[in-house]
């Protein structure tokens, strides 16, 4: 008996030990935090935040559980697919009910490895495409090398950070803004732009700040993941074949740009960023994010998976998950640039996004093609004894891009034929930040296409209607 009170004791003893250290969130040096005091930070700044004191492990996450009441129409001709007798309207939409969706979250690990030295680690834990658990990517983060014991080293490292990793890359400003899997406290609006900007690349980043002025270059892989395969392979006469990888290359991106605050009440930042890289044919700038869009199901043929599924088809969220967004496919030669501008003023925030772009398709009868995209979002926050733990806004999204060859525009490899096409999206959203860490935020949404061929699906397409989220985040 007294030995099972003896171990009870040190049980009870352990665990009022343990528990209270797991539940602590430790502070972090230069690390932007994943809640509401987190909105419209973007690269961190070199301010150290907190003192080092040894390894220090924080684990946060991202939560968020939607409900979308959306309907969706067209003015497409009917085009049939034919499997065993039973045909099958490529060109209808998809009937689709209001309804929650699966819900989407994210583990997120920040180690405090040295002084000025930091890991980041984050898992989906559950995404549209992905229910099951799979990781995004990860970085080491130095703003101080004391380890290198160097006096002019120091002096260099106030002003210079380095991220290098399989990681975020920083291109443009929204990316900052964006939904991220469950991660979706730092958009004040339920989707991501119409071509959404993200991707996860090997490489790293070289950041220089100073009195609000913020350079940075950086070099990747250019890929969504690491790959030492060949590029191409071609049959000779005698049935042998030849590997070339003379056409993989490397992306270089950089950055530019001013942030600061006025006076109390007025911050101003200017950025302009860029991205460039040659012939490689995996390039996922443009269709990067593999968690999925905020939008389900809207504008997908009521025949998808009609070959693989014949007896049942029908679009399915894991398989259709960019539903609402739009790939320019320029996956082998990009040179994409972006300007951003974010004002603040007594509660008003503005935040405009234009992307000038080029760039061609791995087809070797595809010549550059380009599009255009523009956004702007006006959102005042507001809320009582100051806190600005409320908001609502609006958002005009509007997207020019010239196709190759697609669905219902009669182009071939021989003949290939380029539309350019548009889509545009207004928003009008409303949130509440419960607490820092809780966010119910609601938006309607208008999304219409237009100059699509007669025989594709997005010919006259358009969808309209209401969705709501609870968000959590910490």
């Amino acid at each position: 008996m007294k030995t099972m009170f003896r171990k009870a004791l040190i049980t009870v003893f352990v665990a009022g030990s343990i528990i209270p250290a797991l539940a602590q969130f430790p502070s972090m040096q230069y690390f932007r935090t994943n809640d509401l005091n987190g909105m419209n930070v973007f690269e961190t700044p070199k301010v150290e935040g907190s003192k080092y004191e040894g390894l220090k492990l924080r684990i946060g996450g991202g939560f968020t559980q939607q409900f979308q009441a959306l309907s969706h129409e067209n003015t497409a001709p009917a085009k049939y697919i034919v499997l065993s007798g039973t045909k099958y309207n490529q060109n209808l939409p998809y009937p689709i009910t209001s309804g929650f969706n699966t819900a989407s979250a994210n583990l997120l690990f920040d180690v405090q490895l040295e002084d000025g030295v930091r890991l980041n680690l984050t898992t989906y834990l559950s995404a549209r495409h992905h229910n099951e658990t799979w990781v995004k990517g990860g970085y080491i983060q130095i703003d101080k090398m004391k380890f290198l014991k160097s006096d002019l080293i120091d002096k260099v490292f106030n002003y210079v950070t380095l991220k290098v990793g399989h990681q975020e890359i920083n291109y443009g400003d929204a990316h900052f803004r964006r939904s991220d899997g469950g991660n979706t406290i730092f958009n004040p609006f339920i989707e991501n732009y119409i071509i959404d900007a993200f991707a996860t690349e090997i490489g790293g980043e070289l950041y220089v700040q100073s009195n609000g002025f913020l350079a940075m270059v950086g070099m990747t892989n250019g890929e969504i993941k690491g790959n030492v395969d060949p590029v191409s392979t071609a049959k000779n006469a005698d049935s042998t074949l030849t590997y070339s990888d003379d056409s993989r290359s490397m992306s270089l991106l950089w950055k530019v740009g001013y942030d600061n605050s006025l006076n109390d009440d007025i911050r101003v930042r200017l950025t302009a960023s860029g991205y460039m890289k040659g012939k490689n044919g995996a390039n996922t700038l443009f269709s990067g994010d593999r968690t999925g869009s905020n939008y389900f199901l809207v504008m997908e043929s009521a025949a998808a998976n009609a070959v693989a599924t014949p007896n049942a088809p029908k679009p399915i969220a894991t398989t259709q998950f960019t539903s609402g967004r739009f790939n320019p496919n320029m996956n082998d030669e990009v040179n994409a640039n972006m300007i951003n501008l974010l004002i603040n003023a007594y509660g008003f925030e503005l935040f405009a996004d234009y992307d000038m772009n080029t760039g061609r398709s791995a087809a070797s009868y595809d010549s550059d093609r380009k599009f255009t995209q523009m956004a702007i979002d006006g959102i005042y926050r507001f809320g009582w004894g100051g806190k600005n733990n409320v908001y609502a806004g609006f958002r005009y999204n509007a997207v020019k891009a010239e196709m190759l060859n697609l669905a219902g525009s009669g182009g071939t490899a021989l003949a290939p034929k380029i539309n350019e096409v548009g889509i545009d999206r207004m928003a009008f959203a409303a949130g509440w930040f419960v607490t820092p860490n809780v966010l119910l935020k609601g938006e309607y949404v208008s999304q219409n296409y237009t100059d699509f061929p007669t025989d594709n699906i997005f010919n006259g397409g358009k969808f309209n209607g209401v969705v709501v989220e609870a968000v959590v985040g910490f």
